[in-house]
């Protein structure tokens, strides 16, 4: 089957499963993630979804959102999207209710994996409601601006690497200029794209967003005297871009509301940019350039005098802040930081919690030899958790599971503590780029002693990570209560209840046609494994 057809026939076997075209509100995908706006999320088939072979798992939050992977999700989603305005354009779908469509196979995954995805659903949901605070509320709409943006981020910042490299070699002198221009083009012009997308996140006019954005960013600013101090041409960055365009929103309200309709069409958009640009030039310019200017000053200063400590605890403490919600504040913290220096010193530090994660995944397989439930369900996921998907690992195995998520979290301060101590020694780890972790951070990273001595720290950091979440696991990641219910060999049966009366996902037999993707070796056996029992 030619790639093209291989993801129409994975968008057309979600679209049944999700309602049907009648049924989607919005379409969006980020990294890793289709993200679905639903006018009833009643018409979704949970344990369907979970048991097609290119899904990973769901995940469901403001959004619905189903997790096919990194590459995957970028080329599925155009077809899912044409599928949906096919669906739309010829006639109302009947809605698929729970049951309809594709039918979830027999149940016969063991216990023990049941009881996994039970506990998963039940973290997640206890998550969702947590999460539901207006500050938590507040940062979702700040990743909601910055996501779209990260695919521009990540292909500038490979380019920029790449045409370092080409310089230090002093190869291809003819190409260099251009290649320096591509990668610079976008961030020159990133305030631009954020006071877009900051408009259409908060109800505003996205072209009136990226207008009075666009004063932060026009050379003409050098020439404006404001209060005593010149201004200078990107300052306040991202920051400023931000807030001026939250601005414009609110200027663009207030004037719907008391702007007469025959004169809207002109008056409306004109006092928007006017009186914002106004305020952005003579105030937040100036503010927003002084908190940029003191985030990076503290970055540097927090890695300079205390780089291993700070380390170990930013990454001990990742994964339960990506849990929280509470990550979603940092992404314009490492934006601000790679338009200053041209890379972000947290990200690698950070990405050592997905190391851990790793590591702790390993241990257990390694400590549920008979459960082969739960380790094919490992095997299966950890392909994605080496290349920085960690959501499989996390809800799948880990933090069911309890201590192995604490333990996964002691491997990943382990592993940043490493990073940050040659932080700390003069040796700057930094990304180019936010958004990729594990293994496919290595096209991005960037640092101050060379690319070689930027590359080797941040593997031994990896490695570091992957051992320390391997021995804690493995040492103190179980109980032996925990061992007794979960290390025990266990025939499929046709229907099972989970110990604690959660009823049994939905798992189908092994075979050509079961629930699972391919093997970790990219194979597709008949035997496949199973699927990640909590949805991710």
């Amino acid at each position: 089957m030619a790639p093209e057809d291989k993801n129409r026939a994975t968008a057309a076997a979600i679209l049944p499963l999700v309602g049907g075209a009648a049924n989607v509100a919005s379409i969006a995908h980020c990294m890793t993630r289709l993200r679905l706006g639903l006018h009833d999320r009643s018409l979704v088939d949970d344990e369907a979804l979970k048991a097609l072979p290119a899904v990973m798992g769901v995940v469901e939050d403001d959004t619905y959102q189903i997790v096919l992977g990194p590459g995957t999700v970028a080329r599925v989603t155009p077809q899912f999207e044409q599928l949906v305005e096919e669906g739309r354009a010829t006639a109302p779908e009947p809605a698929a209710g729970p049951g309809e469509g594709p039918a979830p196979a027999p149940d016969s995954a063991p216990a023990s994996a049941e009881e996994l995805a039970a506990q998963g659903a039940a973290i997640k949901a206890r998550r969702k409601a947590k999460n539901a605070t207006p500050f938590k509320l507040f940062l979702r709409r700040i990743a909601n601006i910055f996501v779209p943006l990260i695919p521009a981020l990540i292909g500038c910042g490979i380019i920029a690497g790449l045409n370092g490299l080409l310089v230090n070699l002093g190869w291809l002198p003819g190409v260099t200029p251009a290649l320096a221009a591509m990668a610079s083009g976008f961030m020159a012009l990133i305030a631009v794209f954020v006071g877009h997308n900051t408009a259409k996140e908060f109800g505003g006019t996205p072209i009136l967003g990226g207008a009075v954005a666009a004063i932060i960013v026009f050379p003409g600013v050098a020439n404006i005297d404001a209060f005593g101090q010149t201004l200078s041409p990107g300052q306040g960055g991202v920051l400023g871009a931000l807030g001026a365009a939250v601005l414009a929103v609110y200027v663009e309200k207030w004037c719907r509301r008391w702007v007469p309709e025959a004169l809207d069409v002109l008056v409306t958009p004109t006092l928007t940019v006017l009186i914002s640009g106004l305020v952005t030039i003579f105030g937040l310019m100036y503010v927003a350039g002084e908190v940029s200017s003191a985030i990076g000053t503290f970055a540097d200063w927090l890695l300079s005098n205390g780089g291993a400590g700070a380390g170990f605890v930013l990454g001990g403490l990742f994964l339960p802040l990506v849990m929280l919600g509470l990550h979603q504040a940092l992404i314009p913290i490492h934006t601000t930081l790679i338009e200053q220096q041209g890379y972000t010193v947290l990200l690698p530090i950070l990405a050592m919690a997905g190391a851990g994660q790793v590591g702790a995944a390993v241990a257990v397989y390694f400590r549920l030899p008979r459960n082969e439930s739960i380790r094919r369900t490992v095997k299966s996921a950890l392909p994605a958790g080496l290349l920085g998907v960690g959501e499989p690992l996390i809800y799948g195995v880990s933090l069911p599971l309890g201590r192995p998520f604490v333990t996964a979290c002691v491997g990943g301060a382990f592993g940043a503590g490493f990073v940050g101590l040659f932080n700390q020694l003069g040796d700057t780890v930094g990304s180019t780029a936010i958004g990729p972790s594990g293994w496919a951070l290595f096209p991005l990273l960037d640092g101050n002693h060379g690319l070689g001595s930027t590359i080797a720290i941040y593997a031994g950091g990896l490695l570091i990570g992957y051992v320390a979440g391997f021995v804690a696991t493995y040492f103190f990641g179980f109980g032996k209560d925990l061992l007794a219910e979960f290390n025990v060999s266990q025939e499929p049966a046709p229907s099972t209840v989970a110990a604690h009366g959660n009823t049994p996902a939905a798992t189908a037999p092994a075979g050509p046609d079961g629930p699972a993707g391919p093997d970790s070796d990219g194979t597709d056996p008949g035997a496949s494994p199973a699927k990640t029992p909590a949805g991710v």
